[in-house]
């Protein structure tokens, strides 16, 4: 019967308590199709719990859809957090699934998404289908509705603009999409007096949600005690970045908001608003589970304590994976602030000036090709340094190494380890905030070894009993070595012992 096909994993009898219970740490886990209603809800839905010999449950919102659901209006299912399996798993599934929240096939097709997965259409899709019930057109059309909902509530923009940005190949295609997903028209999902960004012409304000908890304040300062002059700003409250999307650059200014964070982006291209949502999301770790994180690492007695202090401390990543590669060897036995700096005179050399600056970002960082071909002589590198900026710029370039969202973890570190100048500790940085991986252990970081001998703990032990959350034992690891990156009032380090 249509609409009874359980994704593989998803156990009903723990679904229907989570929905009974409004439990909202399961949202975007799975989303609930209501039988007697024709809807599909998240699993917090404030509305009166169904029965449950009249729900299904699906692990997307495209599933929902293909089985005859629209979104429910009250609970809006579509405007959850996303599932953390994705970013936890490394199989075909999850790497397509990270690529198709990315854009890739508005960009390239569903040919162009089997490519760069290494796979035939037929092979995708056939894997896709057979856990997820739905196909990659399928996926990507929620996406797109998604996407077409947030530009209706969001700005005054002409129905027609709202369609080809956010990706629908015609108008006809968008009005039945919407009226399929929402039951409604496009033109009564628009709000009376639309959430535009008052005074500010060409920006749109979104909230971007988290799971609970979500310290924002910490990621933030996190991502601005790193903040590199003329590509990104801090401002005490609010973490500003240039993004290099597909159609062209643009900005995003994050601050703290109630459940999540507020997102102000000022885009080259409306039809870049779902990559840069994506991005900003990898960035902030913001499709994590806290809960299963810190139940595994608080049940720990070397980390029990950094963990009950710091709930649902997350792994800040990057938009771009390149970059923090990049980065990463930039970073290579110097101090932040020299990474920083050199990073800083990078940018001015080979990136690209942004047409009109927006305080002060200035530059798009430098794409691969660029930085292959540039003279890196005056940024004050060493000649082994430099070297391995050119070797690794030109691997990029030629698809040596590729780090896109959809890479396979395991095979890109090994390109890049590889690659000379490219040691362990740089190949896992990549991994845990290039990524994303959220299960990866630095060998031989100083911070770390230096809190493990806080916590009487050894590093061949904790690279083993962490999993699969090493990412985030890590982060809690420098956060007792570093306070400063993490708080503006840190404590002292005390020993254990």
């Amino acid at each position: 019967m249509l609409g009874d096909v359980i994704l593989q994993g998803l156990d009903a009898e723990r679904c229907y308590r989570a929905v009974a219970s409004r439990d909202a740490r399961f949202d975007g886990w799975f989303f609930t199709g209501v039988h007697t209603t024709g809807i599909y809800c998240r699993p917090s839905c404030p509305a009166r719990t169904p029965l449950a010999r009249n729900v299904t449950f699906h692990t997307t919102a495209a599933a929902a859809q293909h089985a005859g659901f629209r979104a429910c209006r009250r609970c809006r299912p579509d405007a959850v957090p996303g599932s953390p399996e994705w970013d936890v798993r490394a199989d075909v599934v999850a790497r397509a699934m990270r690529l198709i929240a990315d854009g890739e096939v508005e960009r390239a097709g569903v040919p162009g998404l089997a490519g760069r997965l290494g796979y035939s259409e037929r092979q995708l899709n056939r894997l896709l289908v057979g856990e997820l019930g739905v196909g990659p057109l399928a996926l990507a059309r929620a996406q797109r509705a998604q996407t077409a909902r947030l530009l209706i509530e969001t700005t005054t923009l002409p129905m027609a603009d709202v369609a080809f940005a956010a990706g629908f190949a015609s108008i006809r295609q968008f009005n039945d999409t919407v009226r399929e997903v929402f039951a409604t028209t496009p033109s009564a999902l628009r709000p009376a007096t639309p959430r535009v960004d008052g005074g500010a012409p060409g920006w749109l304000t979104l909230r971007l949600a988290a799971r609970a908890p979500y310290p924002a304040e910490e990621v933030l300062l996190f991502l601005g005690a790193h903040a590199v002059g003329g590509l990104e700003e801090w401002d005490g409250t609010t973490f500003s970045r240039v993004l290099d999307l597909p159609h062209g650059p643009a900005v995003v200014q994050l601050s703290p908001t109630a459940g999540g964070i507020s997102a102000r982006l000022r885009l080259s291209q409306l039809r870049d608003l779902g990559a840069a949502v994506s991005r900003c999301r990898r960035l902030l770790d913001l499709d994590a589970d806290p809960v299963a994180v810190d139940e595994v690492l608080g049940a720990d007695p070397a980390l029990r304590e950094l963990v009950a202090a710091a709930p649902g401390r997350r792994v800040p990543a990057s938009p771009d994976a390149d970059e923090l590669a990049v980065r990463a060897v930039l970073g290579q036995q110097v101090s932040v602030a020299g990474a920083r700096t050199l990073t800083a005179r990078l940018l001015t050399t080979a990136g690209t000036p942004l047409a009109e600056p927006v305080g002060t970002l200035t530059h798009v960082f430098p794409r691969a090709a660029a930085l292959a071909s540039a003279d890196l002589s005056t940024v004050g590198l060493t000649g082994a340094r430099r070297r391995t900026v050119g070797i690794l710029a030109a691997a990029l370039a030629d698809g040596t190494v590729t780090l896109d969202p959809g890479a396979d973890r395991a095979e890109a570190s090994r390109d890049l380890l590889a690659l000379p100048g490219i040691g362990p500790w740089t190949v896992a940085i990549v991994a845990m905030r290039g990524l994303a991986d959220p299960d990866v252990w630095l060998p031989g970081d100083l911070a770390v070894r230096k809190s493990l001998a806080l916590v009487g703990s050894s590093d061949t032990d904790a690279a083993t009993r962490w999993r699969p959350w090493r990412s985030y034992a890590v982060q809690h690891l420098w956060a007792l070595a570093v306070p400063s990156l993490f708080t503006r009032h840190p404590r002292p380090v005390r020993s254990s012992s």
